[in-house]
């Protein structure tokens, strides 16, 4: 059994359709560790790719079905079962990331998703849209309990945008080059520390 047929795992059953562009598990695993990447270095949240998560899910299903009809005391299996656990870490921190955001900014998010236009893509999925919705309301409840009710009349009303936590989206973010793009010209910029940012060549120099 040999390392790619594991982690493609079962991709090969069962026919898929022409016009549905097809990815390895290897290339859906790039895509997570991007889309985890890019969540966890990014101030908001970003477009939620539970696609992904439910094609690694099953994969990682039929991974651990590989190991347990591979022969006892294949020395190769303890190295697979590193990158079952590799990939576990993967989605429960990328799932974490996103619901940690989705606490701190509950009201903010919930108000993007009602702006979305019905031909956009969901921000979240509606497991954590649901999630986002009884999160807010427990803590408008609690809120309430502990101090609202204890103020007068005239004071019990929360004004949405000033109650509401949002991304600080001037902080700082990591950037990587994916890939080479020639005759591209970044000039050179200098930030409020003075420190100068400068395009220095690519990753073939590193």
């Amino acid at each position: 059994m040999s390392e790619s047929d594991l982690v493609r795992g079962n991709e090969e059953d069962g026919e898929e359709d022409e016009d549905v562009e097809t990815m390895t598990a290897s290339e859906v695993l790039d895509k997570l560790e991007e889309a985890w990447l890019n969540e966890k270095f990014a101030p908001e949240l970003l477009e939620g790719k539970m696609d992904l998560v439910e094609c690694m899910l099953e994969q990682i299903s039929a991974m651990e079905e590989n190991l347990r009809l591979a022969r006892k005391g294949d020395p190769k299996i303890s190295l697979h079962r590193m990158e079952i656990d590799r990939v576990r870490f993967i989605l429960s921190s990328y799932l974490r990331l996103r619901l940690q955001k989705i606490e701190k900014y509950s009201s903010h998010v919930l108000e993007q998703e009602g702006r979305r236009k019905a031909d956009d893509n969901p921000l979240m999925s509606e497991a954590e849209e649901q999630f986002a919705r009884n999160y807010l309301d427990s803590m408008k409840t609690h809120f309430s309990a502990l101090a609202l009710r204890h103020m007068p009349t005239n004071m019990q009303t929360v004004d949405k945008e000033l109650s509401g936590v949002r991304p600080n989206m001037d902080s700082y973010v990591f950037l990587r080059v994916n890939e080479n793009t020639e005759n591209v010209l970044i000039e050179e910029d200098t930030v409020d520390t003075g420190v100068a940012i400068t395009a220095v060549g690519n990753d073939d120099d590193q």
